[in-house]
């Protein structure tokens, strides 16, 4: 066995010691979970939108005179702001109720705001609304429509294009005149929205996109009619209400997709067929620089092989233009970087651009149209994580990447030929950008383990400008309260791979004495846990309070660390996060600080199924678990996600009944609290009750919580939030303190 090494770096500065027990602490629970708003503080602008090509953004603030939401807009070069939108005397048309909105977007000729207002949600990104716009110009408000899924002004601003009932439409912004593009829709037929797996999966709520000339629409059309119906209820009332949804799972039928385009003026609708047959998927279209040519994005049901076609809209001709294999799994977006897109195809250039880990590390290819590879942009052994703007005229690419370190974020640009690659921040910290479309001008929020939210205006070509937010009164709030500070960790496992761990002592923190640890944990593949930043959750400072040490891991399945070390997960979901789990736990038990006999592991979605799968393959390590929504058996879970991580049934039986948590549950030695809600449409309750049904056959005793009328994470409402955290406080006190507490009144 190699011998174990570790790195710890101390943040001197905020090293909880003795010397903070004069600071106030937590004297509840709530006043701990309260405290996450004080630590994270002010985000800066909300809502922007960049507009005038990136001269100027828009953003939403709040009047001090009448405490009504304002939108204004800013300038960076004069650093003027104007108001823009203050809603003050507007009602809805028609009527004399006061005018309110959830959420608004800008047309792209940056003279008509579209307003959203009546929000009601279906699935995690899309609901029904009603439409309102918004001229600049004269202060006009106008209804566009009602009960629409989607909606979204041309890009020459004339025309409002939207989805209602399954049929795409066309409002003439001048005329008032409505036109209906399509009128094909059925029960299981439908235009320009998606199915629950689509969208969930594929990270799109719009299922249609304007052309860039405002001549088209191209949209996708579902059939879903194949699909299994699963049946969620809260069983409230005398006689339950069952909702119906369509989701397949595992070996399912898939929804049939294909996509159409419409001319907006003449109604004239072009399919186009990819020459795919069987089973497979369209996650993307995309039209590029050139007016009449649509690139779809094909996947197949393995999703190891993407083709890129490029069609001609007017005759409906396709070529192929580029493909891409793997051994293991394509991914056409990031969820957890908050990446739309893969791959870009800038206005005014004949180039796109394709984020590939075809070298074992995110990097950036360029292409021209025939499909060439003209040269690969980024170089070496990190991972870009996302294209921020690209800028033909200057040829140049702005990217975030983990070129400083895999636990940060720093903003590079580099020339379309791969050359003058510049850093243009350095700070040390995780960075997130809100950035222009031209490459000009960007907001920059950033944080360390040591720093608060910085939230900075800053020009590629200038520099900083300004300060939007210094958080000063975060700084404040820790120089009166006690505070566990981040601090990073690293050691090398028993088959040698580096793994990055993050942990909170406890406030004050006793070298002498011994702590019981806690994991709290994610762990999914592709996803990010620990970075160099500001912590702020309130939960995790409560526990650190109670004298617990906190735990955070950058396991393998972790992205960005390059694709050997998140793929070596493929086809064996659970198998190296919870190995390095139980390794960091070993490491952990040779600290002198630590007792080895008292170690948990908790966690919500897929966290909640590392913890139960590691409680199972490493009985003897920990002794408490806490799985909340946690998938019992992938053959549970909805196709996408599972087939694009563990490969198709047929060809890996033996690794889906390795990863089931079901299968696995003889092995159960500790504790185990399982949480759930009844009307989750992620990770099925049916999940965690075949669960209990294989814990009680193998005469093991673990403990349930219901939240029935929650959906995915079991809360829904503040309430029942604070009840699951005090319900985690409680279980964990009476197994490692001996303690009996009430879940729903915590102390200290």
């Amino acid at each position: 066995m190699k011998t174990i090494r570790v790195l710890v770096l101390a943040l001197a500065a905020l090293s909880p010691s003795t010397s903070q027990s004069q600071k106030q602490r937590f004297a509840s629970l709530d006043e701990a979970l309260a405290a996450g708003s004080s630590l994270s503080g002010r985000n800066g602008p909300r809502s922007v939108n960049w507009i005038e090509g990136g001269n100027r953004f828009s953003f939403i603030d709040r009047d001090a005179r009448s405490n009504r939401s304002v939108i204004k807009t800013y300038d960076p070069a004069t650093g003027r702001d104007t108001v823009l939108f203050t809603g003050e005397g507007l009602t809805f048309p028609g009527t004399s109720q006061a005018f309110d909105y959830a959420s608004f977007q800008w047309a792209q000729d940056s003279k008509h705001l579209v307003f959203q207002s009546n929000f009601q949600q279906i699935y995690r990104r899309s609901g029904v609304s009603d439409f309102y716009v918004y001229s600049v110009a004269d202060r006009g408000l106008q209804l566009a429509t009602k009960g629409a899924r989607t909606a979204e002004l041309s890009p020459n601003g004339a025309a409002l294009g939207f989805e209602k009932g399954g049929n795409m439409y066309v409002s003439d912004l001048a005329t008032h005149q409505e036109k209906q593009l399509t009128n094909d829709a059925t029960e299981h037929v439908y235009n320009g929205h998606f199915d629950w797996v689509y969208e969930e999966e594929f990270g799109l709520a719009q299922a249609w996109v304007w052309s860039r000339d405002s001549r088209r629409i191209a949209y996708w059309q579902l059939d879903d009619s194949a699909e299994p119906i699963t049946e969620l209820s809260d069983l409230s009332g005398m006689h339950a209400e069952w909702e119906r949804l369509p989701v397949p799972l595992v070996g399912d039928p898939n929804p049939k997709v294909r996509i159409g385009v419409v001319d907006a003026a003449t109604g004239k609708n072009q399919w186009l067929d990819t020459g795919e047959r069987g089973d497979f998927y369209i996650p993307r279209i995309y039209w590029t620089s050139r007016p009449d040519t649509l690139a779809v994005m094909t996947l197949n049901r393995s999703q190891n092989e993407m083709k890129l076609f490029f069609f001609d809209v007017n005759t409906g001709g396709r070529r192929l233009v580029m493909t891409e294999t793997s051994k293991t799994w394509i991914d056409v977006y990031d969820f957890y970087a908050g990446i739309q897109d893969m791959i870009s195809f800038p206005a005014g250039s004949n180039d796109f651009f394709w984020i590939s880990d075809r070298d074992g590390f995110q990097h950036i290819y360029r292409y021209n149209y025939s499909g060439k590879v003209l040269n690969q942009v980024t170089h070496g052994k990190w991972t870009v994580t996302r294209i921020e703007a690209i800028d033909p005229k200057r040829q140049l690419i702005f990217y975030s990447s983990t070129q400083a370190s895999p636990l940060q974020r720093q903003l590079y640009s580099v020339g379309f030929d791969g050359t003058g690659t510049r850093a243009i921040t350095t700070a040390a910290g995780r960075h997130q950008f809100d950035m222009s479309p031209n490459g000009e001008y960007f907001i920059d929020r950033w944080s360390s383990t040591k720093k608060p939210r910085q939230v900075e205006l800053w020009s590629t070509s200038r520099g900083k400008l300004r300060t939007i937010e210094d958080n000063a009164a975060v700084t404040a709030w820790l120089a009166t309260h006690e505070y566990s500070p981040t601090e990073i960790f690293s050691f090398t496992t028993s088959d040698g791979v580096h793994i990055d761990g993050s942990m909170l002592k406890p406030v004050p923190f006793d070298p002498s004495k011994k702590y019981p640890v806690v994991f709290d944990i994610y762990g999914g593949p592709g996803s990010q846990q620990v970075y160099d930043q500001f912590t702020t959750n309130g939960f995790d400072q409560w526990l650190s309070q109670q004298g617990y040490i906190v735990i955070g891991l950058n396991n393998r399945a972790t992205n960005n660390y390059g694709s050997d070390f998140m793929k070596v997960t493929y086809r064996h979901l659970g198998k190296y996060e919870s190995k390095d789990f139980a390794e960091a736990a070993r490491w952990l038990d040779t600290q002198p600080y630590v007792d080895p006999r008292r170690t948990a592991i908790m966690g919500t979605s897929y966290g909640g199924y590392s913890a139960v799968i590691t409680m199972e393959l490493y009985p003897d390590v920990f002794e408490v678990g806490i799985g909340n929504s946690a998938v019992g058996d992938w053959r549970l879970y909805d196709s996408i996600y599972t087939e694009h991580y563990m490969g198709l049934l047929s060809d890996n039986k033996e690794g889906y009944d390795e990863s089931s948590p079901i299968l696995n549950a003889a092995k159960l030695k500790g504790h185990l609290l399982l949480i759930h809600s009844m009307l989750d449409d992620n990770v099925h309750p049916a999940n965690t009750m075949q669960l209990l049904t294989a814990f009680a056959n193998a005469g093991k005793d673990v403990e349930v919580r219901l939240y029935p009328p929650g959906h995915h994470g079991a809360a829904y409402n503040a309430t029942s939030r604070r009840l699951i955290n005090g319900a985690y406080d409680a279980y964990l006190a009476r197994y490692f303190k001996g303690e009996i507490r009430d879940a729903s009144a915590p102390t200290r």
